[in-house]
């Protein structure tokens, strides 16, 4: 278990209004949330955020999904179709620091919840906006969903075995993404207030971010004109860097330099394949990728996991188990360090971040769908 401080938070007294379903928005409360701000979600009366019925499995109420996305909140059911429900939010964002809503482009205008509105009720707002293309352009219309947005940024064609279908990510990583970068703009948006005095408007699209997560994939089209493709769990810019089969099963050898090439030859007892100047260096193992792993998959497929990993863990070599989620939670490193939680009897997996040894998660469940207007 995480340990809990007493301490005040860093965003303690920080006021959010969450407007905002699904995970994008959701994620990014929870971030902000984890680091103590009071943050206030508006739901569906009824129904409530979509989520709370994506399951099984069910955790009480709702769906572990929602649970995953909701911790430390508190929630309102609030019509805000009806002019009391608009009120209602009204009063609720000229008291709040940060706003984050991810309606269509335009589609809290008709509410008098816009941007615009908001920010003469209450200057110091910040307003977030997320949307699946952003708030301008040709495809500022339509709606966003990570599946498709990992489809469209090239994501999936990089991602999956190069002679068979592209593979999206096995989490809607786009959505996660665009939540933390969300908290960072936030965070961001706050340290200008501080200077200015006003708020502003963040407009976060799921396409930009899609996009700038194609880092290294994205400049080496960029640097080459040619896009890259599919390599299945190889590297497009480091050799040997990938999966390979075993005795009893995979495990991931992840070289980095030269010397790390040279121990995992040694610990292979492959001394030919390490004295082939065709491989002394990144670029040429690169090169050369298809030869070097025929030569080393016999090496690899003569040991056993274990034995393999400890050898190279002894050598210094990056490598690593496969492991189920099953795993994951029973490992003794996440164990350690507490990333498995309880709270309210609610499980959960706790904020990666930490501040001078304290944990930053909330210490409250996700919220039960309270009737409001």
């Amino acid at each position: 278990m995480c340990r809990v401080s007493l301490a005040a938070k860093p965003l303690a007294g920080l006021k959010v209004l969450e407007l905002a379903r699904i995970l994008a928005g959701p994620w990014a409360g929870q971030v902000l949330a984890d680091l103590g701000a009071t943050v206030v979600k508006v739901e569906r009366p009824g129904t409530g955020d979509d989520t709370r019925g994506w399951g099984p499995p069910f955790i009480g109420e709702a769906a572990a999904y929602f649970h995953a996305c909701n911790r430390g909140k508190a929630s309102l059911a609030i019509d805000m179709a009806k002019p009391e429900g608009q009120a209602a939010i009204l009063d609720l964002a000229r008291d709040c620091d940060v706003l984050i809503e991810n309606f269509k482009v335009g589609g809290l205008r008709q509410y008098g919840l816009d941007y615009e509105s908001l920010q003469a009720v209450n200057p110091r707002l910040v307003y977030v906006s997320i949307t699946g293309f952003g708030q301008d352009g040709p495809y500022a219309q339509r709606a966003g969903y990570d599946y498709i947005l990992q489809g469209m940024s090239g994501l999936m064609d990089i991602t999956g075995d190069p002679d068979g279908e592209p593979q999206k990510v096995g989490v809607a990583v786009v959505d996660l993404f665009t939540g933390v970068y969300t908290s960072t703009a936030v965070l961001a948006a706050l340290r200008q207030r501080d200077a200015t005095g006003r708020g502003c408007h963040i407009d976060m699209a799921l396409f930009d971010v899609a996009t700038s997560m194609l880092a290294n994939q994205g400049m080496n089209y960029l640097a080459s004109g040619v896009s890259p493709t599919r390599l299945g769990n190889a590297h497009p810019n480091i050799a040997p860097y990938q999966v390979f089969a075993v005795k009893d099963g995979h495990v991931i050898v992840a070289v980095g330099n030269d010397h790390q090439f040279l121990r995992l030859c040694e610990v292979l007892e492959a001394d030919y394949v390490a004295q082939n100047p065709a491989y002394a260096t990144n670029a040429g193992r690169v090169a050369a990728r298809h030869q070097l792993v025929a030569e080393l998959d016999p090496f690899m497929r003569s040991l056993t996991r274990s034995g393999l990993l400890t050898a190279l863990e002894g050598a210094g070599v990056p490598a690593g188990p496969i492991n189920r989620i099953e795993d994951v939670f029973n490992d003794p490193q996440i164990v350690h360090r507490g990333m498995r939680i309880e709270i309210d009897g609610v499980p959960g997996v706790a904020s990666p971040i930490v501040i001078d040894g304290v944990r930053m998660t909330a210490q409250t469940a996700s919220p039960k769908l309270e009737d409001k207007v």
